[in-house]
């Protein structure tokens, strides 16, 4: 009787990319998501774009996971000021780790410059469309308290302080805590030398 080989992960597929020659990477990536990605390019009127993975993509991926984790934010002062610098801080990171996975699956950077920008939301949904599976409710959440998340760092007197939708320090920290173990895990990166995952159970 055969033997039926098991399906390799996709982290192991991922991680055989050093090993493979240039030409064989530039080909278009096969997700399961494809149906709801042509979706989301109808809802948000964005250009379709072939998704490619390259060296080059996989390089940058990994640099923005890394970029991700040193903007995390660990410290809130109880001054006024410094929530909205806590959650612009969050925005950053949050932005980089899903953009992170973007790249991996072969979204050219400057196409998500474009039609994504500061949108935290739209990253997540277009994570969640291409094999990230972080379908998590607080995280769905917070990205909409972050998109955009330049307007943490803009505060207008005129028009107030945005809405934060209750979230406390320790609960966004939590939930970027949990993000980035998701990319770390589907992307295959290893973390920065010295540290070490951890998911935080809400």
């Amino acid at each position: 009787m055969d033997h039926i080989a098991p399906n390799p992960s996709r982290r192991a597929i991922l991680g055989a990319l050093t090993t493979i020659p240039t030409a064989a990477l530039a080909m278009p990536a096969v997700l399961p998501g494809k149906s709801a990605l042509a979706a989301l390019w109808k809802v948000y009127g964005d250009e379709p774009v072939a998704l490619l993975r390259t060296r080059e993509g996989r390089s940058l991926s990994r640099e923005r996971y890394h970029r991700a984790r040193e903007f995390l934010p660990r410290f809130w002062g109880e001054r006024p000021g410094n929530w909205p610098d806590f959650l612009y801080h969050a925005g950053i990171t949050a932005q980089l780790a899903l953009s992170s996975h973007l790249l991996d699956v072969g979204f050219p950077d400057r196409w998500c410059a474009r039609h994504i920008g500061l949108q935290v939301a739209r990253s997540l949904t277009y994570a969640n469309a291409t094999g990230f599976g972080h379908e998590c409710p607080d995280m769905a959440r917070l990205a909409l308290v972050l998109t955009p998340y330049c307007k943490w760092n803009r505060i207008s007197l005129l028009d107030g302080m945005p809405h934060d939708d209750g979230f406390t320090p320790e609960a966004v920290t939590a939930v970027l805590d949990n993000l980035l173990v998701q990319v770390g895990q589907v992307t295959g990166h290893a973390l920065p030398r010295g540290r070490t995952a951890r998911r935080v159970r809400g």
